[in-house]
């Protein structure tokens, strides 16, 4: 492109790159299917792929168990603190009325340590009752845990898109059986794609964040896409080997990335040649073939 470029302008030579999210299991198990194929654009929130939860909704149906018999212990516990309240309020008054009847000098002292004992044992056997109304709502409120974190995990295997974008590739097949964190597929954002350049000093020394730009790529150079400088690097570095001729390498440049704005054009991929323009002068009017 040397000669070509007309005043006021840069141009480099890059591939288009894009975000890639890799859509990966929390859970080790077998992947019982994967509804998408490389290529497939796929909207936000869609379902991609599904995780067998066999195993998880055995262990749900357990947990869903547990707090069944959790509250059925909560409610016998609090069956048991209503008579104990019964039992322990009698025997506070049988003693007020033995003590009564001892300071009269018409009961004996025996009777009334009796009475004491008894109501002791009724002030005890309901503060058990309490505390296994205590226990059993603990025990409701760690299988109600439970049962959650396992509705969660079984909503985790159902794998789902982040972003409207397109499946770059599949990493895996229904059927095998994948680690923690295993990934299944990779999605590209196409709102997020982008094309790194390299310049140099004079010309990225004038070069301001927001200047606009577009991205011709080599597969279809009759379709500039409009783009924004968005990186433009601090330091001088040498140009990597794949983006210059040997000449151009020798020279230290500055890398630049361009960021394309929206753009309907579905045959742009990550890895696709072409040349990222920048207009260096605000006041340049863009070239007939870039507009």
């Amino acid at each position: 492109h040397g000669n070509a470029v007309p005043p006021g302008f840069a141009a480099g030579n890059g591939r288009v790159e894009a975000t890639e999210i890799d859509i990966a299991v929390k859970q080790p198990g077998r992947l019982a299917e994967i509804l998408v194929r490389e290529g497939d654009a796929v909207r936000a929130r869609q379902l991609l792929a599904r995780m067998d939860t066999a195993p998880l909704e055995a262990q749900l149906r357990q947990a869903e168990a547990e707090v069944r018999r959790a509250e059925e212990a909560r409610r016998s516990a609090l069956a048991k603190v209503d008579e104990s309240r019964s039992r322990a309020a009698f025997a506070g008054r049988e003693l007020e009325r033995s003590e009564r009847l001892l300071a009269k000098g018409i009961s004996t002292r025996q009777r009334y340590e009796h009475d004491q004992t008894a109501q002791q044992g009724a002030e005890a056997e309901y503060a058990a009752a309490r505390a296994r109304v205590a226990e059993a709502e603990a025990a409701i409120a760690a299988a109600v845990a439970r049962t959650d974190y396992l509705k969660a995990e079984i909503a985790d295997a159902s794998l789902r898109s982040p972003v409207a974008g397109r499946v770059l590739s599949r990493l895996a097949e229904p059927g095998e059986v994948l680690p923690a964190g295993g990934k299944v597929l990779t999605v590209i954002d196409p709102t997020d794609m982008f094309m790194t350049i390299f310049l140099p000093e004079k010309e990225a020394g004038g070069l301001v964040l927001g200047a606009e730009a577009r991205v011709v790529p080599d597969a279809f150079p009759d379709r500039p896409l409009p783009a924004r400088v968005v990186f433009v690097s601090a330091r001088a570095q040498f140009t990597p080997k794949e983006v210059e001729t040997p000449e151009e390498r020798q020279k230290l440049a500055f890398r630049v990335k361009v960021r394309l704005e929206p753009h309907r054009e579905n045959r742009l991929k990550p890895g696709l040649p072409g040349v990222a323009w920048v207009r260096l002068d605000p006041r340049a009017a863009w070239p007939d073939a870039l507009k």
